[in-house]
């Protein structure tokens, strides 16, 4: 096995081999390295990297599974890439800004500590747009992150780095969280998993855990590495109010879907859809046909009133954290961030109760739809992946009558932060022609993760992914 195939296994392949002493968690994580060292010249996917330590702990970890009878965790020695906004003490967390550089974390989120608990190694951090509120990663602080499949385009966002790290093989699992898409924007753009769960599944950082829209969650290269990791994330925590009880697991073996119907959209009633987008998003409705599903396209009655009032919402409730911050340090900035600011603090009261007001709107028909669905499918963006540094204009949508704007209107995911309890997950469904992957959305009833898993491990089943070399993105060194 090459260095590289060793950098592409499944956190369950790896641990298999862990456990039958064929592969060392020091191996793994030299190659991890290896690949970093190669790569990331190019993706810009790590803000800080760790590799000493990270090294130390994987020794640590191999002393587990060499001891006769000793006790080794559900994520022992898997390297992990912590996204730059999650707090962990002792660590720098930048959040992607100039304003935050020297800051370091006097505390570690609860769903970071459980993966250390777990025995998974952090290895690196992975880079997001200032503040995460960009559906590209580039900052002023850390510059552009780019999608290993083509340079040229953007590996998505927030959790861009974390997406691109797992599509160049520079880490096994990485975390992410999603506001409006930031887990399912960057598994589509880089040919990843990216799970959203419903709103309280994972415990989150007090203040945005009273947000629904917000939602940490688990980014990996397949199914099972997926669950393996919400598993190990999820469940309720004594600081946050919004945390659900009981504690849900994924079953490790997902029964099949044969006889469940399936309902679909290409374009959620109001998106323009790109010719590839929806050739692969048909192509995948195919696919579970051919499972013997009953699938069935859905006439959505939503418009761009929806993306108004996710848009609105993202405005009051995270714009405006941002507002003070602005007031005192606008001059360090990114253009995006400090627009997305000003905007917040002109948000009003009535835009938020007028964007409660649409979820409720759009849940009354999507609710009773999904009764007579097991599950929904459609495109997680409307195109393959934008260009690395488009430009950025926030400022723009309310004079030219926009409800969104163009850096945001390519992603179909706000709707499912409106409709915050349904869990979703966004799986690969081909590729564009600049090379670039597309993604399908895979959309739960409220609360019912393990449908969406079963129904994402029988697509990946009949349509696999990163499987073989051939389905890897080839990343060319830069020239010296």
């Amino acid at each position: 096995m090459s260095y590289e195939d060793i950098c592409y296994l499944s956190a369950t392949e790896a641990i298999k081999l862990f456990k039958r002493r064929k592969l060392s968690p020091v191996e793994l994580m030299k190659a991890i390295i290896k690949r970093t060292e190669k790569v990331e010249p190019v993706i810009n996917a790590f803000t800080e990297t760790f590799f000493d330590e990270a090294l130390v702990s994987a020794r640590k970890s191999e002393a587990r599974y060499m001891k006769k009878g000793g006790r080794t965790r559900k994520l022992e020695g898997i390297p992990v890439a912590i996204k730059d906004e999650v707090p962990v003490k002792g660590r720098r967390c930048t959040s992607g800004s100039l304003i935050m550089k020297d800051y370091v974390a006097d505390e570690t989120a609860v769903f970071a500590q459980r993966l250390f608990n777990a025995g998974a190694i952090c290895h690196a951090r992975t880079a997001t747009p200032e503040f995460c509120c960009a559906a590209v990663t580039t900052s002023r602080l850390w510059g552009t992150t780019r999608n290993p499949w083509n340079p040229k385009y953007t590996c998505g966002g927030s959790s861009g780095g974390s997406g691109a790290s797992l599509a160049a093989g520079t880490t096994t699992l990485a975390t992410g969280s999603d506001i409006g898409g930031s887990i399912r924007i960057p598994a589509s753009c880089n040919g990843v998993v990216g799970f959203k769960p419903p709103y309280g599944r994972v415990p989150e950082m007090p203040g945005f855990n009273l947000d629904y829209y917000c939602h940490e969650g688990p980014l990996a290269r397949t199914i099972a590495d997926t669950a393996l990791m919400e598993n190990v994330i999820a469940g309720p925590h004594p600081t946050d109010i919004a945390s659900i009880k009981p504690k849900l697991n994924i079953p490790e073996k997902l029964k099949g879907i044969r006889g469940w119907r399936i309902g679909y959209s290409l374009d959620l009633g109001f998106f323009k859809i790109d010719p590839d987008v929806r050739a692969n998003t048909l192509r995948a409705v195919e696919t579970f046909r051919s499972m013997g599903c009953i699938v069935e396209e859905v006439e959505m009655p939503w418009d761009e009133s929806c993306a108004k009032a996710a848009w609105d919402h993202l405005l009051h409730m995270f714009g405006a954290s941002m507002a003070a911050l602005e007031k005192e340090h606008g001059d360090l900035m990114t253009d995006y961030a400090r627009a997305f600011a000003i905007m917040g603090r002109k948000s009003t009261a009535t835009d938020f109760a007028n964007a409660t007001a649409k979820a409720s709107e759009m849940y009354s028909f999507f609710g009773p739809m999904m009764e007579n669905y097991d599950v929904f499918l459609c495109p997680t963006t409307t195109k393959p992946a934008i260009l690395a540094n488009p430009k950025f204009d926030y400022d723009s949508y309310k004079s030219e009558g926009k409800s969104m704007p163009d850096a945001l209107s390519w992603c179909m995911t706000t709707s499912f932060n409106t409709l915050s309890r349904c869990p979703v997950l966004s799986v690969p469904s081909g590729f564009g022609k600049t090379g670039v992957p597309t993604g399908l959305q895979i959309v739960g009833k409220t609360f019912d993760d393990v449908s969406v898993f079963r129904a994402a491990a029988a697509f990946e089943k009949k349509s696999p992914w990163l499987h073989n070399a051939k389905h890897r993105p080839v990343v060319k060194s830069k020239k010296k």
